[in-house]
């Protein structure tokens, strides 16, 4: 029950950071109009429709949620040596979840995430000016190197063993 407890609660830290982010840069961009508890999840409404929005500052609306909370799972990452020996388990597994979340959830959200609902990679295509399947390519990448870095590095920190082969490292630590 406490894995879960500490799941949820990393889970709805970082949706509260991600839509967080994007409301504070909407909002700064006269963007704003509301902000949603919906079944699926917190959704920030912004006042243009998608099929109107043109300009660079669609970038930051759509990629600063992504940039904030990547960099905070390369940050828990970075100090997680110290954070894995916590000693209160509900919140060493709120970091274990929030860390993995951070690392990956983003980066599917921009890799594989388009091809079903759209998204914030279409903000950053539409504010950067390129194809939403370039911002797709690079987070696949993402995504691919992330998900590695917790194979190798996150996994064996917090003492977590698998046999899902998404989960186990596929590329070789050098000696």
């Amino acid at each position: 029950m406490r894995r879960w407890l500490a799941f949820v609660l990393a889970a709805l830290l970082l949706a509260a950071l991600h839509e967080g982010a994007h409301a504070v840069t909407s909002a700064l961009y006269g963007e704003y109009e509301a902000f949603f508890v919906r079944p699926y999840g917190l959704e920030v409404v912004f006042e243009t429709p998608v099929e109107a929005r043109e300009g660079s500052h669609w970038a930051v609306i759509a990629g600063t949620s992504n940039l904030l909370t990547l960099t905070l799972g390369y940050l828990l990452l970075a100090i997680g040596e110290r954070l894995a020996r916590l000693r209160v388990a509900l919140i060493r597994g709120g970091v274990y979840y929030l860390t993995l979340l951070a690392l990956l959830a983003d980066a599917l959200n921009l890799s594989l995430g388009p091809f079903l609902y759209g998204g914030d990679a279409e903000g950053i295509a539409v504010g950067l000016g390129v194809s939403r399947y370039i911002i797709q390519g690079v987070f696949l990448i993402v995504l691919l190197l992330n998900r590695e870095l917790v194979a190798q590095k996150l996994l064996p920190r917090y003492g977590v063993q698998t046999s899902n082969l998404l989960l186990r490292p596929w590329l070789r630590r050098a000696a």
